[in-house]
């Protein structure tokens, strides 16, 4: 039955991944080109954990905008108005020249960025309940290649202009926002997903993974460039080194993640997994040499990686249970959670964005170590991620 399905929608199976791909692209572009934006507005690392706060509060805007969006006129609509968003905001940066209009640009593309973080989500969920077949992890994969590229770019342009480098960066989300994405009849499955009971406690816990996880990943993606420039001393050509290791090191994880659950369960893997990202950030924290840190980075992106599908499932999991006899509730529900989920992403990505620079103030060594610490949260919190026993159904 699934055979057939998964030939039915090829071109926007690529449409999504290539919405992944882009926010992928430009969001780390921006974060490796910080250490210039920082240098040239001369701002302090507490001043630049502000900006980073403007970003993280407006796309949390942005997701509930996009959700509301979605209702009226579906989320592929609101998906290509994310993507033209973050094409405004993109050059609305690169020509900024004072701080104030500098704000405005990362408003505009932090609100974009929340668009078409939720929207696609939900675009990877509709189209993986159509295919009846698990693709969310290739789309995260994506995500992690735009990753790379833009960290590619970044190194292969030091010395192009800011302003250039935007109205570049802009062409890809433009192309992309034209591409056939899954449509909906004016958000109807998202409409009806939000009246679908769904026991978020249990749900809250995954969540915190989450949350673990986005304070990492942002700390990572966000300060590692300037963490190489300020600290570890790196050649200023090559600062975007800090984010490429990680982000390759994510890309292998995630790519064998799927091998190494089956065989070992999510449990075990997550609790290895955040032992080994603490080792990573150990390494980070107390690198005497920028390729040390290079290796740190690649260490914790290795550990760190599984946590962000591994939640998503695991949430998907608790949110299929009692339903399997109604497959059209099974669906709504789901949706309901996966629509919302991405909102724990937020908590992580201020957690990671400020409170590493807030605590780095002094030095950005102490920054990163406040992330070690946390990340070894997990190990108690994997055991929400046991899975349910297939038969017979627990009685109520």
């Amino acid at each position: 039955m699934s055979t057939p399905n998964a030939s039915h929608w090829p071109r926007q199976r690529v449409a999504i991944a290539l919405a992944f791909l882009s926010q992928g692209l430009v969001f780390i572009s921006l974060t490796t080109r910080l250490p210039r934006i920082q240098d040239h507005f001369d701002l302090s690392s507490v001043e630049t954990s502000v900006l980073l706060l403007v970003v993280v509060l407006t796309a949390g805007l942005g997701s509930v905008l996009a959700e509301s969006f979605a209702r009226w006129w579906g989320n592929h609509i609101a998906l290509r108005a994310g993507l033209v968003g973050t094409a405004v905001g993109i050059a609305a940066i690169g020509a900024a020249e004072r701080l104030p209009l500098l704000v405005i640009g990362l408003a505009i593309y932090g609100t974009a960025l929340g668009m078409v973080d939720a929207t696609s989500n939900m675009q990877a969920v509709a189209l993986e309940h159509r295919m009846e077949q698990p693709i969310l992890p290739s789309f995260h994969a994506a995500w992690t290649l735009g990753g790379v590229l833009g960290t590619l770019v970044t190194l292969a342009t030091p010395d192009v202009p800011l302003g250039v480098g935007g109205l570049v960066l802009m062409i890809l989300p433009l192309v992309v926002s034209t591409r056939p994405f899954l449509g909906h009849e004016r958000g109807q499955a998202v409409a009806e997903a939000a009246a679908v009971a769904v026991p978020w406690r249990r749900i809250l816990l995954v969540g915190l993974a989450i949350v673990l996880f986005y304070m990492v990943d942002t700390a990572s993606t966000t300060w590692g460039s300037i963490y190489f420039d300020d600290v570890l001393d790196s050649p200023s050509r090559l600062v975007a080194l800090a984010t490429l290791p990680y982000l390759v090191a994510s890309l292998v994880a995630r790519a064998v993640g799927d091998d190494l659950t089956r065989r070992l369960g999510p449990v075990p893997l997550l609790r290895v997994g955040a032992l080994v990202s603490a080792a990573g950030l150990a390494v980070v924290v107390l690198a005497p040499t920028w390729p040390v840190g290079i290796l740190g980075f690649f260490v914790l992106g290795l550990g760190v990686a599984v946590i962000a599908p591994l939640s998503f499932s695991a949430a998907a999991a608790i949110a299929r249970e009692g339903v399997d006899d109604d497959p059209d509730l099974l669906r709504r529900r789901v949706d309901s959670v996966i629509a919302r989920f991405n909102q724990f992403n937020y908590a992580g990505a201020l957690l990671g964005a400020v409170m590493t620079g807030v605590f780095g103030a002094g030095t950005l060594r102490l920054g990163f170590a406040v992330p070690m610490v946390l990340i070894v949260a997990m190990v108690p919190l994997a055991r929400a991620f046991a899975p349910v026993a297939d038969a017979p159904r627990p009685a109520p």
